[in-house]
C-alpha cells in the first residue's frame, strides 16, 4: 500500500512530488491526459461524480487506482454528493484512506465580525466547493483552504498589469494572501504525519503575511523596466506605481503600508503553523 496518492496532480505536485522522492514516501498521481508531472508517470484519470455507486467493484472508475493510506484531491468537489460519492467509492474498491481536499480561502469572502479572519471564522456555506468541503470534513477528512499561489512560473509580479488596469483598480485593491508551492507541499506531509490533528479539520494556509496591494504596486515600480527598459537608469516607473502615490496623497495615507483595519480582510493562519510545529520556507513575495 502506498502512502500517498495525489487526485489531480497539476502544478502543487510539481513541488510536492520532488519533496515525496527526498523523504522516501511512496506515492502514485493521477492526471487527466497521463502526462509526466516532475519527470514522473502519472495515471490517466479523472473523476466521475455521476458514477453507480451500486455497480460491482470491479467496474468502478476507481479499479483502475492503487490502494493508498492518504489520498490528497487537489481538483475541487463541489454541491452535495461529490465528496461522498469519491470516498465511499474509493474506500470500497481499495480500503479505507484518510482524505485530504485543497480548497480555497475564498470561501471567507463574506462579511465579517472581526478584521482578522480565522480557520474559525465563518464561512460562505451556500459555495459549491464550501459545500463540499463540508461534506468531507464529515466524513472526517482534511480540508486546506490555501491563499494565493506562487512559485516557479507563477510570479505574482506578471499579475499587475491583469488586477490593475486603471487608477480606479488601483483604489480599490487591499489585502492579498500567498503560499508558496514548497510550502503547501510541507504542509500536506505535516499533514499526513499528524493525522490525529489534522483529521475532521479545514485549515487555513497562508505565508503568515497580509500584503497590502499598494505597497506591492510601488515596491514592484520597475516591473516594466523587463519591457526593453531594464538596463536605463532613467527608467520610468509603472503606472500602477505612480497611480497609488497620487491615491495615496488625495486619502492622505503617509506611508506604506497601510493599517490592517484600512486592508479590511486580514488572514491569520498561524493556528496551522503553530500545532504543526512548521514555519514557512518561502514568505514574502
Amino acid at each position: 500500500m502506498l502512502d500517498l496518492l495525489i487526485l489531480g496532480a497539476g502544478w502543487s505536485s510539481t513541488f510536492l512530488i520532488p519533496l515525496l522522492g527526498e523523504r522516501n514516501i511512496s506515492f502514485a498521481a493521477t492526471t487527466r491526459d497521463g502526462r509526466q508531472v516532475a519527470g514522473v508517470d502519472t495515471i490517466k484519470w479523472a473523476f466521475d461524480p455521476s458514477e453507480d455507486q451500486s455497480a460491482g467493484s470491479e467496474k468502478s472508475q476507481f479499479s483502475i487506482l492503487p490502494a493508498a493510506k492518504n489520498v490528497l484531491i487537489t481538483f475541487p468537489l463541489t454541491g452535495h454528493g461529490q465528496s461522498t460519492s469519491l470516498v465511499h467509492g474509493y474506500d470500497k474498491v481499495n480500503g479505507k484512506s484518510r482524505y485530504i481536499q485543497f480548497g480555497s480561502t475564498g470561501i471567507w469572502q463574506i462579511p465579517q465580525k472581526s478584521t482578522w479572519i480565522t480557520r474559525h471564522s465563518p464561512h460562505n456555506k451556500a459555495d459549491p466547493r464550501g459545500i463540499a468541503e463540508d461534506e468531507l470534513l464529515g466524513l472526517d477528512g482534511c480540508v486546506l483552504n490555501l491563499a494565493g499561489l506562487w512559485g516557479g512560473a507563477r510570479d505574482p509580479r506578471t499579475w499587475v498589469g491583469r488586477v490593475a488596469k486603471s487608477k480606479e483598480d488601483v483604489r480599490g485593491k487591499k489585502s492579498l494572501h500567498m503560499i508558496h508551492g514548497l510550502d503547501v507541499a510541507r504542509a500536506v506531509l505535516a499533514l499526513i504525519g499528524n493525522w490525529e490533528n489534522a483529521h475532521g479539520q479545514r485549515w487555513m494556509l497562508t505565508d503568515g503575511f497580509v500584503y497590502d496591494w499598494w505597497s506591492l504596486f510601488v515596491g514592484w515600480a520597475d516591473v516594466e523596466a523587463a519591457n526593453g527598459e531594464g538596463d536605463k537608469l532613467d527608467r520610468q516607473p509603472a503606472d500602477t506605481a505612480k497611480w497609488t502615490f497620487e491615491i495615496m496623497a488625495e486619502e492622505q495615507v503617509g506611508a506604506l503600508p497601510r493599517s490592517m483595519e484600512t486592508l479590511g480582510r486580514c488572514y491569520s493562519a498561524r493556528e496551522f503553523w503553530d500545532t504543526f510545529q512548521l514555519t514557512p520556507l518561502k514568505s514574502r513575495i
